[in-house]
């Protein structure tokens, strides 16, 4: 039995002019699963993200997220529901150190006031020192806290989408959506990232990814939709969708589902 949906997409459409990138996608995310995405290059997929954080509006149906419709609510004011994201694209401060990097994710949540920053006051030293405890237990999660203090610009690549997940994570998040998390990961660390979002869902995350890599989602979604032409033709666990012929013949392809 699937748990309580936390994330759900109802009839969710999107035009741009004449052209229709989404068509009555229907998607629901459970509470506490890692829920995965998938489809050929311009099936609509980072389309999807974009109306989920608000970054565009749907032109029909709604989106609801722990029982309130956010289809019209701001993007600052979704991450404060309790939605992050990472992007395609990574979005470290390259001159800033690890520590820093994920202290700014919690900046919104920290309450000392301007007066408190202006002036150095007590209450701010203390959230100040608050958060930087609380960003090194997440560099832990990730297994970058040794280098909490070396600049993000000495990272690998991997190392450098891992920051990102920690400083999504630092936005308290009830939900994480992962925009293509191991695009441009050689092997080695597409299974270090497998291990630390596995680690991330065990402590009670609910993650929502879009990804091309179909050994990285098989083996980490707990279920899987398939989007082709903005129409979602699956939904299922792994092993379903591996077999569904039409999901074979739109987009894995008979040799990569064998």
């Amino acid at each position: 039995m699937q748990n309580q949906p936390l994330l759900q997409l109802n009839n969710i459409s999107k035009s741009f002019g004449g052209l229709h990138v989404l068509q009555d996608v229907n998607l629901s995310v459970p509470q506490g699963e890692i829920f995965g995405l998938i489809g050929p290059n311009g099936a609509g997929k980072t389309t999807v993200l974009n109306l989920i954080t608000g970054l565009l509006r749907a032109s029909g149906g709604s989106i609801t997220f722990a029982g309130e419709d956010i289809g019209k609510i701001a993007p600052h004011k979704i991450t404060e529901r309790g939605i992050a994201r990472t992007f395609q694209n990574i979005r470290v401060f390259k001159e800033m150190t690890l520590l820093e990097n994920v202290v700014v994710g919690m900046h919104d949540h920290m309450d000392y006031g301007f007066a408190g920053m202006l002036f150095n006051l007590g209450g701010y030293r203390k959230c100040e020192a608050q958060a930087r405890e609380r960003a090194l237990e997440l560099l832990s999660w990730v297994r970058l806290d040794h280098k909490a203090q070396m600049l993000a610009d000495s990272l690998s690549y991997g190392e450098q989408r891992k920051l990102e997940l920690a400083r999504a994570l630092a936005t308290k998040p009830k939900l994480l959506l992962l925009d293509e998390p191991v695009a441009g990961m050689n092997p080695s660390e597409k299974t270090e990232l497998m291990t630390e979002i596995l680690n991330i869902k065990q402590r009670g995350f609910s993650i929502f990814m879009i990804e091309h890599d179909m050994r990285f989602v098989m083996g980490l979604c707990d279920r899987i939709a398939v989007l082709n032409f903005g129409r979602i033709i699956a939904e299922g666990t792994p092993e379903q969708i591996k077999n569904n012929q039409e999901v074979i013949e739109a987009y894995l392809g008979k040799e990569e589902a064998a």
